[in-house]
């Protein structure tokens, strides 16, 4: 049922209902678990808890805000104490547009001149609005409504000012007519007199809503036999809160010490409840089901690389760009993202290999294997959700992040865009040419060579895949099962995704271009490019 709906059906209601004050989305979730079917939004509260006065010190825009973290902490209507509207009817139209966008159910407004004054503060002149004036910003509002159930709550101050049952009498009978809701009749007395008077000579024209802050010695059956429709606790969450706050501060400060406030106070578990700590952790399994410390990385770095006098003494994944070498850069990359359980197969001039941010393991055969063997001596490092990542190439950062949040068991990556076609590329053929349509749809890989036709030619592997808990235990027991062969040490990549792909489906998520594999000279200074760019 619409918020909206709720709160009209509480006004209308047969019976006395109750709702009750809150300031926040802290305190509005509160009295919803506490079985409160209604929320009163209190001017007096909200501009309290921001620490200035009652006076609409506290503009519109922030209390909106306010309104929103309670409407969204909430599944209950709120009321919302809306002073005198903020303004002339144009104000009040303009808030009710911006309440029901919050999905706010209602709006009180008060008789009173911008900006406002306390009804409680003794001794202040409390001025009332002109009564066609207020007339015409209930009828604004009502006009301004797209939601026929949003409600409107004329609220009379007429006793307040000291003004009588007469006056009180027709001001309400005026915004009945224009169109309000509902009257809230207002009194500072401790008794119930001037609302015994009202309710008697009203005759049940509109529902009545009472604040009975200062009468609240009167037992309850009281309201209900007058007729009462709506009673609104105002302020004493606020209140309660402010009490607790001084004397929890005081004790620890005289004391220096948490040791008897422990036992009074709700544990941290409690708060993150409240906040919906729990909610958001299932969320993060459901749609960030690669995020956070359940990943890790894999870079296959063992090779020299032929790149001349360049590695001659270093792997190739030492290779500066920008400053920083490839190693290094693909490592921010990876942290960038919160993977920081990082393992290096090493090989060549391993010893050149070391940092504290990431682990190694060493391929002492790298001279006479291929990366599959790397990744076999690795194969225990892949677990829940892995990236594994060839250490000579340079991406952009977006192009893990869409690799994180695919669901697929295996999930390779593939440029579209293949510049030259040569045997040394991991050309790859799929079920599905890359197309702008494409959109979040599976492509499925095929296969993988370098001797591809060129109609079976949908992109280039770029040396980056991805395996979530399911993936790994495949990947694994593939390897297993090709380590029995006895070419398994020149065996590449392109061996282990074809014999996957007979048996299980392996993924594909085509990129257009924003990435290297660095081969040669040229490739370095299109990387330091690349590198700007990043």
């Amino acid at each position: 049922m619409k918020k909206t709906t709720q709160l009209r059906n509480l006004i209308n209601s047969n019976s006395l209902e109750f709702i009750m004050e809150a300031h926040n989305g802290l305190s509005a979730k509160i009295v919803e678990e506490a079985g409160f079917k209604g929320i009163w939004a209190s001017g007096l509260s909200i501009s309290a808890s921001m620490g200035v006065r009652d006076n609409n010190e506290a503009s519109w825009t922030q209390v909106l805000e306010v309104l929103e973290f309670m409407s969204d902490a909430t599944s209950i209507p709120i009321l919302l104490d809306g002073d005198t509207g903020y303004g002339n009817f144009n104000n009040a139209r303009r808030l009710v547009k911006k309440l029901e966008s919050r999905q706010i159910a209602g709006v009180c407004i008060e008789d009173k001149l911008f900006p406002k004054t306390n009804s409680f503060i003794s001794g202040e002149a409390q001025p009332l609005a002109d009564i066609e004036e207020f007339c015409g910003k209930i009828k604004a509002m009502k006009e301004s409504q797209t939601d026929d159930d949003f409600v409107v709550v004329a609220r009379v101050e007429a006793f307040i000012a000291g003004w009588g049952l007469r006056e009180a009498l027709r001001r309400a009978e005026a915004y009945r007519q224009a169109g309000a809701d509902a009257i809230l009749i207002h009194s500072k007395r401790n008794d119930a007199a001037e609302i015994e008077a009202f309710m008697k000579e009203w005759g049940n024209r509109l529902p009545v809503v009472i604040v009975p802050t200062k009468y609240y010695s009167v037992p309850t059956q009281k309201f209900r036999e007058l007729g009462v429709s709506l009673v609104i606790w105002a302020n004493h969450n606020l209140r309660a809160a402010i009490k607790a706050m001084q004397e929890t501060s005081r004790q620890i400060r005289q004391e220096q010490s948490l040791v008897n406030i422990e036992p009074n106070v709700v544990s941290v578990n409690e708060v993150f409840r409240l906040q919906g700590v729990d909610e958001l952790k299932q969320a993060e399994k459901r749609y960030l089901p690669a995020s956070g410390k359940n990943v890790n990385a894999i870079i296959l770095a063992a090779s020299r690389g032929d790149m001349d006098e360049l590695t001659a003494e270093i792997p190739k994944t030492l290779l500066e760009v920008g400053g920083k070498s490839l190693l290094a850069t693909q490592i921010d990359e990876f942290n960038k993202v919160g993977i920081k359980d990082i393992c290096v197969v090493r090989g060549f001039a391993k010893d050149k290999v070391a940092a504290a941010n990431f682990s190694v393991i060493d391929n002492d055969l790298f001279a006479e294997t291929k990366e599959l063997y790397s990744l076999y001596l690795a194969k225990d490092k892949i677990k829940e959700n892995t990236v594994i990542s060839y250490g000579d190439i340079i991406f952009k950062n977006y192009i893990l992040n869409d690799l994180l949040n695919d669901m697929n068991d295996i999930t390779l990556i593939v440029d579209a865009d293949v510049e030259t076609i040569s045997h040394d590329k991991d050309l790859v053929s799929t079920d599905t040419p890359y197309s702008k349509k494409l959109y979040s749809s599976t492509v499925r890989f095929i296969k993988m060579s370098g001797d591809l036709k060129e109609e079976e030619i949908h992109g280039e592997f770029i040396g980056l895949w991805k395996v979530t808990k399911n993936g790994s235990k495949i990947v694994k027991k593939a390897l297993e099962e090709l380590s029995k062969r006895e070419d398994f040490k020149q065996l590449t990549m392109a061996d282990l995704f074809n014999y996957i792909s007979s048996f299980h489906p392996i993924a594909v998520k085509y990129i257009k271009g924003s990435w290297l594999d660095i081969d040669t000279i040229r490739d370095l200074q299109k990387a330091g490019d690349l590198f700007d760019k990043h």
